[in-house]
């Protein structure tokens, strides 16, 4: 690895770090212990790149430090979960950004995922239809293995009915084309909305998978990318249990 290379490596793993300090002071720990992992690493292969043995002494004390408190973080969720009182809570104000399905859920997704449950009354305009899509483009791009997703939803009633039959039958036959199975089944009591892991998350969004705002224009930042997409006030509870459905 080229020495020129350590100066970057350094600020990303400070941002990082940066941000699962901010996460731990919030109480978000499971998030934090995903950052504090990820800037290890960055840091890990700082050390292996550097030749002064007394910066080598500094990252070490640097990474023996971020690691004590990501074990300490790890126990804790563990005793949590264990207890089955595991609950965070992440609030999305008006017009924040940064939280694409792919930040929000990224925690909580691990390489023994394989099926995948979403409760969400509303998938049924072509706004929400693509919202779906765009999960389900998330889990396929995931580090786990997906064969399995079940939609429970209500029905449109109206003249777009159709739309939303087709749409879903259409993400159907893609996601069937990755090997992955949809199963759509339609209520016309739905009213919560939950998504479920099977390696035992459970993320309950407020507004669904629809709180990101309308762009302001086609060609507005934000447009494609949904980390930059601003969003509806929503709050986000997670849960941990380790009873999860099987059909």
């Amino acid at each position: 690895m080229s020495l020129n290379h350590i100066p970057g490596m350094e600020t990303s793993a400070i941002s990082v770090l940066k941000r699962a300090v901010e996460l731990d002071q919030n109480s978000r720990f499971q998030e934090s212990l995903v950052c504090y992992q990820e800037g290890i690493q960055l840091l890990m292969d700082v050390l292996k790149a550097v030749k002064d043995d007394s910066k080598k002494g500094h990252y070490r004390e640097k990474i023996k430090g971020y690691m004590d408190r990501a074990e300490q973080i790890k126990e804790h969720l563990n005793k949590a979960k264990e207890e089955g009182k595991y609950h965070e809570q992440i609030k999305i104000a008006d017009s924040d950004t940064g939280f694409s399905y792919e930040v929000l859920f990224k925690p909580y997704i691990t390489e023994g995922l394989t099926e995948v449950w979403v409760e969400d009354p509303y998938i049924r305009h072509v706004h929400q239809l693509y919202n779906f899509l765009r999960f389900c483009e998330m889990l396929l791009r995931a580090p786990c293995k997906v064969k399995k997703i079940h939609l429970l939803t209500s029905q449109d009633d109206g003249d777009s009915s159709a739309q939303q039959v087709s749409a879903l039958s259409e993400i159907k036959e893609s996601l069937q084309s990755r090997s992955v199975g949809l199963d759509i089944q339609y209520s016309s009591t739905i009213h919560d909305r939950e998504i479920r892991f099977d390696n035992g998350w459970i993320i309950k969004i407020g507004r669904g998978l629809d709180y990101f705002k309308k762009p302001k224009g086609r060609f507005s930042i934000g447009y494609c990318d949904y980390d930059l997409r601003e969003c509806h006030e929503t709050t986000v509870d997670v849960f941990h249990t380790k009873h999860t459905k099987t059909t």
